[in-house]
C-alpha cells in the first residue's frame, strides 16, 4: 500500500539515476533489504515506477529501505528528505549525531533510550525495524574524527533547575555506582548466554529508566565525568549486545551515543574501547580498511594513557580489520604488537573494569580468527587449541564461535572427521545461548561444508544444527 503524493518524485528519480539504477534494480535491491529483517516484501518496477512518476510514498519501513539501498549503491547515507520521502513514517535520524556541545550530547543520547523502549514495545522490531539495512560504516567518520580532535569536554557540570520536591534531583556517586553495578551484571548475563538474553534486554530498559533521568538532572563536575562513563559504558554495552543479535543499525547509533558519552566524562581509554567496538563491525561487516583507521583511531589517542593490556587488546583488534582486509604482513605485525603488550602487563596494573574479559586466551581466539581470514589454517589450529584449553563456564558464547573457527581450520587442513566434531560440539554451544553472530559463524560453517553434503558425518551435522537455523531471530 502507498500513499498518494502531488505530482511526480523528481528527487528520487534524479538520485536513482545519480546511483545508476534501475527502477527493477532498486525493487530487487528493496525487497533484499526487507527480507534480511523478516518481511516479505514484493516491489517490482512497475511499483517503483509509482513512486517515481505519480509521487506515491509507500508504508511501513519501505521509504528506509529504499534509502538504504540507494545509500550502499552511493557508499554513504541517504536522509529522507534527498529523495522527496521526508514525510513517510518517521524514523529519526537518531542516535546519528555526535554533538559539540555537553548539553545536545545529553539530548541525543536521551532521545536514542527513548525510542528504542518504543520499538521493543511495539513487538515487531519497532524503529529498528524501521530503520533495516540503515548501517553504514561512513556514519562513523564524523565522530571518529571529532572525539580525535577533542577526546574530552572542558566542564560537564549541570544545573537542571532548582531543587526540591517534584523538582530535579541532585545526582551522587551513589546513583552512578547503581549504573557501574548494573553494567557489571550486564556484562556478565551477556558473555554466558548471548546478546539476545532477556537479563540483557533489561540494559535499554535501565538506560531509559535509570541512566536518562540522571543525565537530566543537576550534578557536578565530578559526579558529571562519573555518570558520564557510567552511561556510557552501558550504552556500549547496549551496542554490543544488539550487535550480537543482529541488530546493526541499533549497534551503530548506540555506539556513537558511547562515544559522545566517554568524551564528556574525559575517558579516553573508554573511548577508544568504543572506537574499538566499532571497528570491530565493521570488520564483522566487511569493511576491514574502516576497521583499520577506527582501530588506530583508539590507539592514537591512548599512547602514554591507557595500561599495557588496554593496547595490547586495541592492537589486536587493528589486527582483525588487517586480517579482513587481506593485509597478512600488517596484520602479523599488529599481532605480535598486541602479544608484546600483553606480555608486558602486570597483575597490579589499573586496567578498567570493562577490560575483565580480555587475557591470553581472547588474544589466543582473536589470532585464531585473523589466520583464518588470511586462511592460514595451521596457524589457525595453533591458536584455537590454546584457546579451547580453558573453562568456558563464564564466556560460553565466547567457546561456541572458537569451535565453529577450529571446525573451519580442520576442514581447510582436509580433517572432515574433526571439522564435524567441532561442528557439532558448536551447534550444542549455540543452541544454549542467544546469538545471531554464533549462528552465522555456523552457517558458515555448513556452507563450507556443502562440497561433502552426501557424507554422513555432514548430513548429521546438519541435522543437529537445523533447529537452530530454524528459530526465530
Amino acid at each position: 500500500m502507498s500513499r498518494d503524493q502531488r505530482g511526480p518524485n523528481e528527487k528520487l528519480g534524479a538520485v536513482l539515476a545519480l546511483a545508476g539504477i534501475s527502477n527493477a534494480g532498486l525493487a530487487r535491491r528493496v525487497n533484499d533489504l526487507g527480507a534480511q529483517r523478516g518481511l516479505t516484501l514484493r516491489y517490482d518496477k512497475t511499483s517503483v515506477a509509482r513512486w517515481v512518476s505519480k509521487g506515491m510514498v509507500p508504508q511501513g519501513a519501505a521509504p528506509h529501505l529504499i534509502a538504504a539501498a540507494i545509500g550502499q549503491k552511493l557508499g554513504r547515507p541517504v536522509p529522507l528528505h534527498e529523495i522527496g520521502l521526508a514525510d513517510a513514517d518517521p524514523a529519526p535520524e537518531v542516535g546519528l549525531a555526535f554533538p559539540r556541545d555537553v548539553g545536545a550530547a545529553v539530548k541525543s543520547a536521551t532521545e536514542l533510550y527513548r525510542l528504542d523502549l518504543a520499538g521493543r514495545r511495539a513487538g515487531s522490531g519497532g524503529i529498528w525495524q524501521s530503520l533495516a539495512g540503515s548501517f553504514a560504516v561512513s556514519a562513523y567518520a564524523t565522530p571518529a574524527s571529532r572525539w580525535l580532535i577533542t577526546p574530552a569536554d572542558s566542564s560537564v557540570e549541570r544545573n537542571a533547575g532548582p531543587l526540591g520536591a517534584g523538582g530535579p534531583l541532585k545526582v551522587g556517586h551513589s546513583d552512578v555506582r547503581k549504573l557501574r553495578e548494573a553494567a557489571e551484571d550486564a556484562r556478565r548475563w551477556d558473555s554466558k548466554y548471548g546478546g539476545g538474553d532477556w537479563r540483557s534486554s533489561m540494559v535499554p530498559e535501565c538506560l531509559r529508566v535509570e541512566a536518562a533521568p540522571l543525565l537530566l538532572a543537576s550534578y557536578s563536575d565530578e559526579v558529571g565525568r562519573a555518570l558520564f562513563g557510567a552511561s556510557a559504558e552501558l550504552t556500549r554495552l547496549a551496542g554490543w549486545m544488539a550487535f550480537d543479535t543482529g541488530q546493526q543499525e541499533a549497534a551503530q547509533r548506540y555506539y556513537i551515543q558511547a562515544l559522545r558519552l566517554a568524551r564528556a566524562a574525559a575517558d579516553v581509554p573508554l573511548g577508544g574501547y568504543v572506537l574499538a567496538s566499532m571497528s570491530l563491525q565493521a570488520t564483522y561487516r566487511g569493511f576491514g580498511d574502516e576497521g583499520v583507521d577506527l582501530a588506530q583511531a583508539a590507539l592514537e589517542r591512548n599512547r602514554g594513557l591507557a595500561t599495557a593490556r588496554t593496547m595490547s587488546f586495541f592492537r589486536l583488534v587493528e589486527a582483525r580489520a588487517h586480517a579482513r582486509a587481506g593485509d597478512a604482513q600488517a596484520a602479523g605485525a599488529a599481532l605480535r604488537a598486541a602479544e608484546g603488550w600483553l606480555e608486558r602487563s602486570r597483575e597490579g596494573d589499573n586496567d578498567p573494569s570493562w577490560l575483565g574479559f580480555y587475557s591470553y586466551d581472547r588474544f589466543a581466539a582473536d589470532a585464531a580468527e585473523c589466520y583464518r581470514d588470511l586462511k592460514a589454517p595451521r596457524q589457525v589450529r595453533r591458536f584455537t587449541e590454546h584457546a579451547l584449553s580453558r573453562p568456558t563456564e563464564e564466556y560460553v558464547r565466547s567457546h561456541g564461535l572458537r569451535l565453529v573457527v577450529s571446525a573451519v581450520a580442520e576442514l581447510e587442513s582436509g580433517n572432515l572427521d574433526a571439522a564435524c566434531e567441532q561442528g557439532v560440539r558448536a551447534v550444542e554451544v549455540a543452541g544454549r545461548i542467544s546469538s545471531a553472530r554464533t549462528t552465522e559463524y555456523v552457517k558458515d560453517l555448513l556452507h563450507r561444508l556443502e562440497p561433502y553434503g552426501d557424507e554422513p558425518r555432514v548430513v548429521e551435522l546438519r541435522e543437529r544444527a537445523r533447529p537452530l537455523l530454524m528459530a526465530p531471530a
